[in-house]
């Protein structure tokens, strides 16, 4: 059975230190994009739930359309019962009979501007729903004048960094495999504790690079020593030194 190797703190601090320095230079990278990714998203979105609104306005006019086309029918419908009824009233026998028809007329004349009166209406409804449309598609516009200038902006950066990023990503994927399983995990949760991404910091100008407060003398020379491993007090980061810190590069 082989022997499991065991590294040194120092060999650790070196291994924790180049993974960081790589994660440091791949937020720099995401830094440089900012916003943007999430910015486009957004209007992307944005213009998709405008294309939505869009769609679900032209089905309303198409169903008024419809409604119209169906009133139409039923006006002619009574148009042709009114010619029917006022070539019958020509012919009655009797003042019951010219009551009867005259009744039936009267009621296919009322129907026949009620129908009028909400053809009109549907009219307006599609008026309505038309400038509905009209002020969503200006809006379009105007989001799509600043999704594609994000868009190109965004791109730009991309095709700048993107060598550089692949590069970094296979370096830290060696790197990680480098660092102790339980130091990597630990690095890792001190890692997404922190905006900056900052989980092992050198001691600068006797402060903690991380937090800024002050390392007391002993607690310095220990990290100087490097013996073993020593976190902030303050802050929980992972404290190296200097020298170990610009003997790293990446």
């Amino acid at each position: 059975m082989a022997a499991v190797k065991e590294f040194s703190v120092q060999e650790k601090l070196v291994t924790i230190c180049t993974l960081q320095k790589i994660d440091s230079k791949i937020d720099e990278i995401n830094k440089l994009r900012g916003e943007l990714p999430m910015e486009v998203k957004d209007l992307e979105d944005e213009m998709e739930g405008f294309n939505t609104r869009i769609a679900g306005l032209e089905r309303e006019i198409k169903s008024v359309k419809d409604d119209i086309n169906h009133k139409k029918t039923q006006q002619e419908d009574a148009a042709a019962l009114l010619k029917k009824y006022e070539k019958q009233q020509t012919n009655v026998k009797n003042s019951r009979e010219f009551e009867a028809i005259n009744k039936e007329i009267e009621l296919q004349e009322l129907e026949i501007k009620a129908l009028d009166k909400k053809i009109k209406d549907a009219k307006v409804e599609i008026d309505e729903y038309q400038t509905l449309i009209n002020d969503t598609k200006a809006k379009i516009d105007d989001k799509q004048e600043v999704l594609s200038l994000k868009q190109k902006e965004l791109q730009k950066i991309t095709e700048e960094t993107e060598k550089e990023e692949k590069e970094l990503l296979l370096q830290r994927e060696k790197a990680a495999t480098a660092v102790e399983p339980r130091l990597l995990t630990a690095y890792e949760r001190i890692r997404s504790s922190f905006r900056n991404g900052l989980a092992v910091v050198a001691v600068e100008r006797d402060s903690c690079g991380g937090c800024f407060n002050v390392i007391p003398p002993q607690r310095q020379s220990d990290i100087r020593l490097r013996k073993k491993m020593i976190v902030c007090e303050h802050c929980g980061r992972i404290l190296i030194d200097n020298e170990l810190s610009d003997s790293v590069t990446v």
